[in-house]
């Protein structure tokens, strides 16, 4: 089956060029003596999305890729949160004052203030999570010293999109997201189709409430934090009869637990970017699966080259190929899908991988 390409439906960028005020920041670097000269050297620094570091997912992974990186290079890393996207600009002007080497940003709401301070400091290296750096949308990196950090999440969540629609038994699945933009549109695109791929694999007719690909319009919160417009969003879909549910974007996923165990309902909950089974135990009972974003090991994969003066800025692209992104498995869900759905999930991304199913949105990054 192919999923076509669409049209790409990119607004409010403008909204990324805003001036801050400094939120946080951690200690002065250490050195030990198990490092060289230039791993000493090294400082590695990241500016956090609103959500904070112990959002348990975006934020969270993307810090703990910098810990583990610094750890291994016997660095200690400066981190500065933002409370909100006034904070964006400052934040990272702070890190480039306090002398760090690689400024990691964590998410496309920072791609402005990124782009602003690489081509202001050249001598600094940055990365930035989930943004290409091309806000001009010429195809190129906006600064030589920049590399992106993206993921293909389409066919994981394609993938988790097929699993809903098989064991929903309403006949209904939702989906909302915090703000349009591509990061947060990528996952919706991929499970919507993946809905639209099970009912015909399987001749059924399952819906998907809160996003049409082909309008690309859908429902959204405005933000990332977890409260009463999240809270209302999810309401919104389980009065639809929806009974799994993919929140997406960072902690909102929250209000939605809020909401499912309002309801009394039997609904189950899709996580993004970490295994929200794991990450986040109080909601365990009910998530079906997460899709995955190798966030974590993305991050720290260039932070350790940054730190071997090995800085490159060709994009890292995660990839279920590469296991870049994936789905996590059903934990306690198992005894409840179908028997067959996990071989019927290993066929579908073996067809992925070798381009006999075509996955596509028009969010995803280039390869």
């Amino acid at each position: 089956m192919t999923i076509s390409t669409r049209k790409t439906v990119l607004t409010g960028l403008a909204m990324f060029g805003t001036v801050a005020m400094l939120a946080a920041c951690a200690q002065a670097p250490a050195t030990t003596d198990n490092n060289s000269a230039a791993a000493s050297d090294f400082l590695p620094c990241m500016v956090s999305d609103e959500g904070g570091f112990d959002d348990k997912s975006f934020n969270q992974l993307g810090f703990e890729g910098l810990t583990e990186a610094s750890e291994t290079l016997g660095v200690e890393p400066i981190t500065v949160e933002s409370a909100a996207e006034t904070d964006y600009q400052s934040n990272v002007q702070n890190l480039v004052d306090q002398g760090c080497n690689l400024i990691v940003t964590v998410g496309f709401n920072l791609a402005a203030a990124t782009v602003e301070s690489a081509l202001a400091n050249p001598e600094v290296n940055y990365a930035i999570i989930d943004d290409t750096a091309d806000l001009d949308f010429n195809g190129e990196i906006d600064a030589p010293n920049i590399k992106p950090i993206v993921f293909d999440t389409a066919p994981a969540a394609f993938l988790a999109g097929y699993a809903a629609a098989g064991y929903s038994k309403t006949g209904v699945v939702g989906t909302y997201g915090g703000l349009q933009i591509p990061p947060v549109t990528i996952f919706m695109d991929g499970f919507a189709d993946g809905v639209a791929y099970y009912n015909e694999q399987n001749d059924t007719t399952v819906q998907t409430v809160g996003w049409d690909v082909a309008s690309q319009t859908g429902s959204f919160t405005g933000g990332f934090a977890a409260g009463v417009d999240s809270l209302a969003k999810a309401q919104a879909l389980i009065d639809q009869n929806a009974d799994v549910l993919l929140p997406v974007g960072g902690p909102i996923f929250l209000s939605a637990i809020e909401a499912v165990k309002s309801s009394g309902k039997d609904i189950a909950m899709i996580g993004v970017d970490a295994d929200l089974y794991e990450t986040y135990p109080d909601g365990a009972d009910l998530f079906l699966t997460s899709i995955l974003k190798g966030m974590k090991v993305g991050v720290a994969e260039v932070v350790a080259k940054a730190g071997a003066d090995d800085f490159d800025a060709t994009p890292f692209v995660g990839t279920l190929d590469n296991d870049g992104v994936g789905v996590a498995p059903f934990h306690n869900f198992e005894s409840k899908v179908a028997a067959t759905m996990v071989d019927e999930l290993d066929a579908i991304k073996a067809g992925i991988i070798d381009g006999s199913i075509t996955v596509e949105s028009p969010a995803s990054p280039k390869q």
